[in-house]
């Protein structure tokens, strides 16, 4: 980077550096340090212009929403047609895949891109897909329809967070003004705080970039392996952990790019919970998989769902019951995992259960390599050990002060001794992630 800014100071002279502000990977962070100490360095000028909601140097979380709220009521400000090529000499062509020695893109069904693709992605969802997404968004199967299927739009910057903001707006007036009471306005609703949540958590990734590498709180530190057990993680990572939803959502996010929120909370809890495996090597592999890789989500998510926030409830999925819930049918099974086509329904999600276990596992598909309810009690207890050790809670209240929301952490600050936080095996996480969903 130093280099290119070397090269175009010494062909162009003094300029001035404009650029949106990005939060993303630490090596993102070590290149805005480096550029920042260049153009100081050069006596030049560099403006970092707010790109979302997220505000760089906060001081507090007060008034955040309120804040966030404004941003996105701005004027939305078109591009320009044409910009002039400021490089004199012939870029010649641009490298693809191979030429990067990258390896190759193994996700078949993975979304198109561009901005044309993500304008029609909009209107379709507000116009016509959108109608359930308040009860189609746990389903995997129904997500991938009813969802907004947004999110890598905003990742990549093809659609911005702003027009996504106020198309939402405008339809949850159009919907009011027609006085429709049909599930579109409880769906518009959920959608519109689910855009709020998503830089509620890039704001904490902003705030702490550390959380990309270190746990929240620092109790929960030495608790997993360091160390992964890779044959585990391989088994989570194809979907071949023998626990036949799991497998099944794996299978499809690999195949696709995308999952909904509530699976993907799911596989990172299996992971952390079920196969005891320290957040950061399954976040690696979800991160790689997701089209819609957004760091500021997906760190403080795996962290969520890994219980090394120290101010979240724990929430250790019971992924056979998820299987019941959201797959009643089986089909999202069936079709992703077609090795079980001999199972029978009442067997699919159990298929150690069915008598004739012995003709498919083992075989065509693994057997379980955990007993899932006791990797669950073993987990809880461990974790709940560590939050009756001493002097766990004055850190989880600086955490909460720094990365929680405001009316959580007044609810928490006023009644701090009768806070509690329950795990629920059954429970699924109430916060909203990101428009992926």
């Amino acid at each position: 980077m130093r280099s290119v800014l070397q090269q175009l100071h010494a062909e162009h002279g003094d300029f001035r550096l404009w650029s949106h502000e990005e939060t993303g990977n630490n090596w993102t962070y070590q290149r805005d340090l480096a550029v920042a100490a260049w153009m100081k360095q050069a006596g030049l000028e560099w403006t970092d212009l707010q790109d979302e909601g997220v505000i760089r140097r906060l001081s507090s979380r007060e008034g955040w929403a309120r804040k966030w709220d404004s941003f996105m009521s701005n004027p939305i400000t078109l591009p320009p047609r044409a910009l002039p090529n400021i490089v004199s000499q012939d870029i010649g062509d641009i490298p693809t895949a191979a030429d990067l020695n990258l390896r190759a893109d193994n996700c078949p069904r993975r979304q198109s891109g561009g901005r044309e693709a993500g304008l029609e992605t909009l209107y379709s969802f507000l116009h016509e897909r959108g109608q359930p997404y308040r009860r189609a968004m746990s389903s995997p199967a129904l997500g991938a329809v009813h969802c907004s299927r947004l999110s890598p739009f905003l990742a990549w910057g093809a659609l911005s967070l702003r027009e996504v903001t106020q198309a939402t707006w405008a339809r949850q007036r159009e919907l009011k003004a027609m006085g429709r009471r049909d599930g579109w306005r409880g769906s518009m609703s959920s959608f519109n705080g689910r855009l709020h949540w998503r830089n509620h958590f890039t704001q904490k990734l902003e705030d702490d970039p550390r959380i990309e590498f270190e746990n929240f709180h620092t109790a929960y530190n030495g608790l997993r392996p360091a160390v992964p057990h890779q044959e585990t993680l391989r088994a989570w990572a194809t979907g071949e952990t023998g626990l036949p939803f799991v497998d099944a959502c794996m299978r499809s996010l690999n195949a696709t790019g995308w999952l909904n929120f509530r699976m993907r909370a799911m596989l990172a809890a299996v992971s952390s919970y079920h196969l005891w495996q320290d957040w950061r090597r399954p976040g690696e592999h979800l991160a790689r998989q997701f089209t819609d890789y957004e760091p500021g989500i997906h760190w403080s998510q795996m962290q969520m769902q890994s219980g090394t926030t120290g101010i979240n409830t724990i929430r250790i999925y019971i992924p056979v019951k998820q299987g019941y819930d959201q797959d009643p049918s089986g089909a999202f099974i069936r079709q992703w995992l077609p090795e079980l086509g001999d199972v029978p329904d009442t067997h699919l999600n159990e298929p150690w259960t069915w008598e004739d276990a012995g003709r498919v596992l083992g075989s065509d598909y693994p057997w379980p390599i955990i007993d899932h309810l006791a990797a669950a009690k073993t987990a809880r207890q461990k974790i709940w050990a560590v939050r009756k050790t001493p002097d766990f809670r004055e850190t989880a209240n600086q955490v909460l002060d720094k990365h929680g929301s405001r009316s959580q952490t007044r609810r928490t600050r006023r009644k701090p001794k009768k806070q509690t936080v329950k795990a629920n095996p059954s429970s699924q996480l109430s916060l909203p992630l990101d428009v992926g969903e």
